[in-house]
């Protein structure tokens, strides 16, 4: 039945309706009777279901539908005192447009078509427990309202052939679809969810034949709640998407946080834990939460798309500039995403996160895209990612972090790249207060290239960059580094580190210690910055085949510099390690002659720092260190022994020729005295050229005599140790 033309419409809204819109539900059903043959609400499905259509009524009483099979009810900008009671009933459908309701009781209800409340105040609990709808479930616009702590929705194991719409429903209380199955969308774009005290929406367990919605409707509304989305368990056979949303936590806890659980989230806004979506989960392009993300220990088959995106934990303090607020550390994370499974990337670029993202163990098949993204998380963990492992790169370029980055035993396929990032304020331990590294890749692996290089900006590491025990498949590259500050003690903690190539060419002098003790690498390249750091630079047994820029055969200069280098580098500390591995690293180049210098240069510095422990008999030591650098080269100028024999043969000739002819030790003997053959004599061991022993000298001559034989042994014994080794390296 409808009004006529001449009567005035109903505003649904309006407490006291005029008398003319009155009717009362039992008057609804008897015309209804009236329609069906005998006048008989018959218990049977219809086979042609007629259509009653009410508008502009305010209908008295309860409309009571239990347990009745009926026709297809359509109710426009009717206001009903009681909630319609339609538990156990079979319909065709129903519909309410435009309507003011107190309430609606549906449990177990069965419809054959949709079942449609549009522009519909419902202000008490919609219950549609265990209802079966073969058709859809049409929300739009409307506003439910939960009264007295009870749901808005109380869907628990509702079952939809359809789909889900509800674009624009507000809501005051909890949507409540734990268990809910749909055959198509669930659509909540554009919806305003309210419940401060709990769960926004509570979709625990369900299941979602297409999409999953809470985004931007098509006249720009987003999707907004206050409360907790909570999904956990769900399945969505497509994209479960929040892009453009605005998410924001309770603000009243009905449970307390478990004191047991260090990593429950009590301020989560999206709870999605060991779900499953087969499509994209999309938490970008404006994506607004200012409580915790959590998808925990979940499968994503497509990406988990972040761009864009603000997660904010700060109450507006976080201004995501260097230089401003000091918010943070924070109690709470920001994403938590422990144990998923992503098939395709996570695609982060241009978001902001105030508060930790947490990445521990979880698996991202395709790429991880942080580009440009602003990370804060002052004096804590910033990103936590132990056992982190990515199928293609770690893209993090122009990335700005206040905080630590912790990727211990990450394993990276492809390359992980920080070109041009900034890496400031890290985190301290709570155990002793002690500076968190900025950079922390321990046994991490990484395919291809690790790059800390400068983009458009410098790299730069407030804290430490720590890669012990880590390995790259191709490139370690600092190229245009600007490496810690005077808080630090560490910058590049890379002990044991394996590379092919390594490139130290910083932009500065690193401003605190450089440890790269038994690392390996087939090429580096450096520079005078690197050497120039401000604390010492351990090189012990650290290993490099070649350097990528070769020292030529004739630049004696460059070798002094890198020599100059290294002292500088060990704080002129001895230690033999570094000088080997610079003279065999030019020795395999063919460059002997360097080589050598390089082993001097290590000679040196052994006794001066024996010279430095020794007391009393420093002088001695540091004179015989003298003359053995001047004489032979310790050995390694062998050619330089030879030269020292040439002149002291040739002194002692002119000496032993000016003297007055001695006399013959045996007087038997008729001898030729010549100067040259007995200082050759004196000056060559072993071998006796039948001058030395037989005459004698007396006075001064006798004490030359002395130090030319001694002389011989020791420029002697010098050319055959390097005539020595010069055969061995020929072999």
């Amino acid at each position: 039945m409808t009004t006529s033309d001449d009567e005035r419409r109903l505003d649904p809204h309006d407490e006291n309706p005029p008398a003319w819109a009155h009717i009362s539900a039992a008057e609804v059903l008897r015309r209804a009777a009236e329609q069906e043959s005998g006048g008989v609400l018959r218990r049977r499905k219809l086979a042609t279901p007629a259509v009653q259509r009410w508008s502009d009524r305010y209908i008295t009483g309860t409309l009571d539908l239990r347990n009745i099979e009926f026709a297809l009810l359509e109710f426009e900008r009717c206001r009903f005192e009681q909630p319609p009671d339609l538990r156990q009933g079979k319909l065709a459908g129903i519909d309410f447009r435009d309507c003011a309701l107190p309430g609606l009781e549906a449990r177990n209800l069965r419809t054959d078509n949709d079942l449609t409340l549009y522009r519909t105040v419902v202000n008490g609990t919609v219950d549609l427990t265990d209802a079966e709808v073969r058709g859809t479930l049409v929300l739009r616009d409307s506003t439910l309202i939960g009264r007295d702590g009870r749901p808005a929705l109380h869907g628990d194991r509702l079952q939809l052939a359809g789909a889900l719409l509800a674009a624009r429903v507000a809501s005051k209380g909890e949507i409540r679809l734990p268990g809910l199955r749909t055959g198509g969308n669930v659509n909540f774009a554009g919806a305003e969810l309210d419940n401060p005290r709990g769960f926004a929406l509570n979709g625990n367990g369900m299941q979602v034949g297409g999409n999953l919605y809470f985004t931007v409707d098509p006249q720009g509304t987003p999707f907004r709640a206050v409360g907790q989305i909570f999904l956990p368990t769900a399945r969505v056979e497509s994209d479960l998407s929040m892009r453009g949303a605005r998410l924001a936590p309770r603000t009243e806890h009905s449970r307390a946080v478990p004191p047991d659980d260090p990593f429950f989230d009590p301020n989560a806004t999206l709870v999605a834990d060991r779900s499953k979506v087969d499509g994209n989960v999309n938490l970008d392009r404006g994506f607004v939460s200012t409580g915790t993300v959590r998808i925990v220990n979940a499968a994503i088959g497509g990406s988990l798309r972040l761009s864009q995106a603000r997660v904010d934990l700060s109450g507006g303090q976080e201004e995501f500039v260097e230089m401003g607020a000091k918010a943070g550390p924070y109690s709470d994370r920001s994403l938590h995403l422990d144990g998923t499974a992503v098939g395709g990337n996570i695609d982060a670029r241009d978001a902001r996160i105030a508060g930790q993202i947490r990445l521990v163990e979880v698996i991202v098949r395709g790429s991880a895209l942080l580009d440009r993204a602003v990370i804060s998380n002052r004096g804590g963990d910033a990103v936590e990612g132990r056992r982190f492992t990515v199928g293609g790169n770690l893209d993090a370029r122009a990335v700005l972090v206040f905080g630590s980055v912790l990727l211990t035993g990450t394993k990276i396929e492809a390359n992980l790249d920080l070109r041009g990032s900034r890496l400031l304020a890290p985190g301290v331990y709570h155990r002793d207060g002690a500076v968190k590294p900025s950079l922390d890749l321990r046994v991490a692996r990484i395919g291809r290239d690790l790059i800390c290089a400068a983009g458009d900006e410098p790299f730069s590491a407030h804290g430490e960059i720590r890669l012990r025990r880590a390995e790259v498949g191709q490139v370690t590259d600092f190229h245009g580094a600007e490496l810690g500050n005077s808080h630090n003690a560490m910058t590049i903690n890379a002990f044991g580190f394996q590379t092919q190539e390594l490139r130290l060419t910083v932009a500065a002098a690193p401003r605190g210690r450089v440890d790269l003790g038994h690392a390996r690498c087939a090429s580096l390249s450096d520079n005078a910055a690197f050497w120039s750091a401000k604390g010492r630079i351990e090189v012990e047994d650290f290993r490099y085949e070649t350097l990528a820029d070769p020292i030529d055969l004739d630049d004696d200069d460059r070798v002094l510099t890198r020599l100059a280098w290294l002292r500088h580098g060990l704080r002129e500390t001895y230690s033999p390690g570094p000088y080997e591995q610079f003279a065999a690293m030019l020795r395999a180049a063919g460059n002997e002659e360097h080589a050598d210098t390089v082993l001097v240069e290590k000679q040196r510095l052994r006794y001066a720092a024996l010279a430095d422990g020794a007391g009393l008999t420093a002088p001695g030591i540091r004179l015989w260190s003298w003359l053995q650098r001047a004489t032979v080269g310790y050995g390694y100028r062998p050619t330089r022994a030879l030269t020292w024999l040439l002149g002291f043969l040739v002194a002692g000739t002119v000496w032993f020729f000016m003297i007055p002819e001695p006399r013959e030790a045996n007087t038997d003997d008729r001898l030729v005295w010549n100067p040259l053959l007995y200082t050759l004599d004196l000056l060559v061991p072993i071998v006796d050229f039948g001058h030395k022993n037989k005459w004698t000298i007396g006075g001064v001559s006798q004490w030359i005599s002395a130090v030319f034989i001694a002389l011989g042994w020791i420029l002697a014994t010098t050319v055959a140790t390097g005539l020595t080794r010069l055969l061995r390296r020929g072999s």
